[in-house]
């Protein structure tokens, strides 16, 4: 074979010089990447409830494709921790879910590692794949939010063999030792300082209000973790506040965050997921043949402008989206799903893109039922508070919103049916205004605070 020309052997020379020069660079740059994170949500929620939180450490300059929110199929806890049950899940089960999204997230971003942010039951999640189920190999840390670490109540009677109960098996485990975190995980807890409906000294909040729980505000603290408090939040507020978002970015980064505000993106795009229920219990599972309509409306008559925006069936992974938006615009979802009421969701506007605008329609009660119109209000990252908050609902405060501790994130009012006219729902700044639909049409009316 003859030899490749002098000069093509010293411009390959020269080439493999350059390209190995450029390589410490890129690993460097790699090993300066920022870990994913990876988000949990809690009991019957979905991964939309971190949008916001989302938004915060996105507008903080944390690459938007490592903030990652996941979803449990079936996301209410079984009545016994190991014990399956219809329309709900077991810690096992959603422990796999959850070391099956962790590698994933590695996967796709080539990490060897994750940090883990959960809500509330996702916390119980996040500790049972780390001392369990091999997740302390990979995960540098874990914050937990408004998770009843040591039970909403301790009792041999009552909730028995429930996870949220602090003498049953599943949590006399994870507390087992001196410390109760995992060696090699940096651990953080987030509560509150009475405001939180889940760790209350008296049953009242479940359902049992002559039984003493035994648990205290400092219930979601854990020995051997940073336990930190965050003044007058309530349970979701432990997770998806401003305040909470400034202890976890500081945790993460050793640094305070420049803002605690998002900031506003000059286009925005949105997605999500329709789910509904199954055996009358939330699911996170897409619902394919749902019809899904949004509309420009007007931020003070919430009448459409203009014709639909989108209109789509949703396919098996139940996907509505994407959609392009006007980022200070109000607007009008219509969801349909089959067997469900028609659902029309009024939101206020969005400031930034997000792959988390999941749907899901309102179950109506047998009060809806003899109603003319009616109209819910609903704050998935955060609960109502009369004491704290300016609420109102055409008009006036919302009758089922009772003072002290908050513990609602929904309310409702009936109307008559006619005239068909607007109702203005108010949560401190944030107002959005609503058409009724009449109940006889199986319609119904939801106002969703995003704050």
């Amino acid at each position: 074979m003859t030899a490749p020309p002098l000069g093509f052997r010293l411009w390959l020379r020269t080439a493999l010089l350059a390209a190995s020069a450029l390589l410490p660079a890129a690993a460097s740059a790699a090993d300066k990447a920022p870990l994913p994170i990876v988000f949990v949500p809690g009991n019957g929620d979905s991964a939309a409830v971190w949008m916001t939180t989302i938004w915060r450490f996105e507008s903080n300059g944390y690459p938007a494709d490592r903030l990652q929110a996941i979803d449990f199929r079936h996301p209410l806890a079984a009545d016994r921790y190991d014990v399956p049950q219809p329309g709900h899940s077991t810690v096992g089960e959603e422990t796999q879910q959850l070391a099956a999204a962790v590698a994933a997230v590695e996967k796709r971003l080539h990490a060897s590692k994750v940090i883990l942010i959960a809500h509330s039951r996702g916390g119980n999640i996040v500790r049972n794949y780390l001392k369990n189920a091999g997740g302390a190999a990979h995960a540098a840390i874990a914050i937990l939010c408004g998770t009843p670490n040591h039970g909403v109540l301790v009792s041999d009677t009552v909730l028995v063999g429930s996870e949220f109960n602090g003498a049953a098996p599943f949590l006399r485990d994870l507390n087992a030792g001196p410390q109760e975190v995992v060696p090699g995980v940096r651990f953080m807890t987030v509560r509150s300082d009475g405001n939180d409906k889940y760790a209350q000294p008296d049953g009242r909040f479940l359902g049992l209000p002559a039984l003493a729980t035994g648990i205290g505000s400092e219930g979601p603290a854990l020995n051997g973790a940073s336990n930190v408090v965050v003044a007058h939040a309530d349970h979701r507020e432990t997770g998806f506040g401003r305040e909470a978002f400034a202890q976890m970015y500081r945790f993460i980064t050793g640094h305070e965050p420049r803002t605690r505000d998002v900031l506003p993106e000059k286009t925005v795009t949105l997605d999500g997921k329709v789910s509904a229920f199954e055996a009358g219990m939330p699911t996170n599972i897409g619902v394919a043949g749902a019809v899904v309509e949004v509309y420009k409306v007007s931020s003070e008559t919430g009448e459409r402008i203009g014709n639909a925006l989108l209109r789509r069936v949703t396919g098996e992974d139940g996907q509505w989206g994407p959609l392009k938006l006007e980022p200070k615009a109000h607007y009008e979802f219509i969801l349909a799903v089959p067997g469900f009421p028609v659902t029309h969701i009024y939101r206020s506007s969005f400031p930034r893109s997000s792959r988390y605008v999941d749907l899901r329609p309102q179950l109506l009660s047998k009060e809806d039922r003899d109603a003319g119109a009616v109209v819910y209000i609903s704050r998935p990252r955060g609960y109502f508070d009369l004491g704290r908050d300016h609420i109102l609902l055409d008009g006036a405060p919302p009758p089922e919103i009772a003072p002290g501790v908050p513990s609602i994130s929904t309310a409702r009012i009936g109307l008559p049916a006619e005239p068909q006219r607007t109702v203005t729902a108010v949560f401190n700044r944030e107002h959005i205004a609503v058409r009724i639909w009449p109940i006889k049409d199986d319609q119904v009316s939801v106002a969703e605070f995003t704050w």
